[in-house]
């Protein structure tokens, strides 16, 4: 009886193939939905925080901790005011741990371009997969994603982007030497382009080479109190090279030059809580913070908007299935004299019970099958989207 059942189930959810695929098909959505919105928080979630939590803490302009936690670990860019070299001088000096200065200010046809030293490389185990490590002013080193998007490498030239379509003080956009790759991470650094913080500073227009003044004829004004003044003939550089890299220099005090952030790693313990105490004055410009801190409050709140969305799904599911048990159950209705004739051939009511409950499951199952695919599609490709969403 059970067989006989599960035969004529079958045959008519064969016979009528479109109706069954979408009706699992519908199920499969509102079951997917909420498995697949889980597998990318939690693949977001793992991406994001090893970067915080191997983050000990942050120095920048007081204000939005949380801007500042994407600017310094995500490269994000965010509405945050710069802060100045003294801070990072006045935190050597202390000698309370590490420090690694990061400026994330500009960009290069949207990637974003990184000026730090030489010690972020070894923080972030980064090392170079083919090429050098920067050497001199204009030298870049880039991400393994940005090289491979646009097919550079060592030896080529990238160009900053000009910040503003009308530069008043005629910064132009620095030609920068590509002197190595680095292998793949999976990180943020994929995506940066990094480069010293001088390079940065010649992009901001605190620096500039230009052709020998007294050299170039007709190229004086006057000359008053030692200062020579010159005219537009004078050829300014917007590329570094071995030629004219002792005609570039950089004005004023550099104590006073800025940068967006900066990485603290305490030598221990103790020298951690100095440094808190030290930051913890709301009259000071600057602020220090936990990445791992901020990042489980960006989490918590992040959590709180996956369990109303999970509430929402969980109603839409709900009504999906209320929904299909209504077509069911039109469906049989429309099909009594079906129904009537297999009892004339002899076919018992409670096979033909079995029949319609076989034919649900057939049914359900197949929805299943389809939201299992649907997540283990999603699981798979997860870190590759989270990757993108976080470029």
């Amino acid at each position: 009886m059970i067989s006989a059942a599960l035969y004529l189930a079958w045959r008519y959810v064969a016979r009528h193939r479109l109706q069954t695929l979408l009706l699992a098909g519908a199920l499969a959505l509102v079951i997917a939905l909420p498995l697949c919105l889980r597998v990318l928080v939690q693949t977001t979630e793992l991406a994001m925080r090893h970067r915080a939590v191997s983050t000990p803490q942050l120095i920048g302009a007081r204000g939005s901790a949380l801007d500042l936690m994407l600017t310094a670990l995500y490269f994000k860019r965010q509405p945050l005011p710069p802060i100045t070299m003294m801070h990072l001088q006045g935190l050597r000096e202390s000698g309370l741990g590490k420090a690694i200065p990061l400026d994330v200010r500009f960009h290069a046809q949207e990637s974003p371009i990184i000026g730090t030293e030489i010690d972020y490389f070894g923080f972030r185990g980064l090392h170079l997969a083919t090429g050098q490590m920067i050497t001199r002013l204009g030298d870049c080193v880039l991400g393994a994603r940005v090289a491979q998007r646009r097919g550079l490498k060592p030896g080529d030239a990238l160009f900053s982007s000009q910040e503003q379509v009308f530069d008043i003080a005629g910064v132009y956009p620095l030609k920068m030497r590509i002197r190595g790759i680095l292998a793949a991470n999976g990180t943020p650094d994929d995506d940066a382009i990094f480069v010293d913080l001088k390079t940065v500073w010649l992009i901001q227009g605190l620096a500039h080479g230009h052709d020998d003044v007294v050299a170039t004829k007709d190229a004086v004004l006057k000359t008053e109190s030692g200062n020579t003044v010159a005219n537009a003939s004078v050829r300014m550089f917007n590329e570094v090279t071995e030629a004219n890299l002792n005609g570039f220099h950089f004005h004023g005090d550099q104590s006073g030059y800025e940068i967006s952030a900066i990485i603290v790693v305490p030598k221990d313990a103790k020298a951690e809580a100095l440094l808190a105490g030290r930051y913890l004055k709301s009259t000071s410009p600057v602020q220090l913070i936990r990445p791992s801190e901020e990042f489980d409050a960006l989490m918590n709140t992040l959590f709180q908007v996956q369990t109303l969305a999970l509430a929402v799904m969980a109603l839409t599911l709900g009504a999906a299935l209320a929904i299909a048990a209504l077509v069911f159950a039109l469906s049989f209705r429309l099909r009594r004299r079906e129904f009537a004739t297999l009892g004339d051939v002899g076919v018992s009511p409670f096979a033909l019970t079995l029949t319609k409950l076989f034919e649900v499951v057939i049914v359900g199952a197949g929805g299943v099958i389809i939201a299992a695919s649907l997540t283990l599609l999603v699981q798979i490709n997860a870190p590759s989207w989270v990757r993108w969403l976080l470029a």
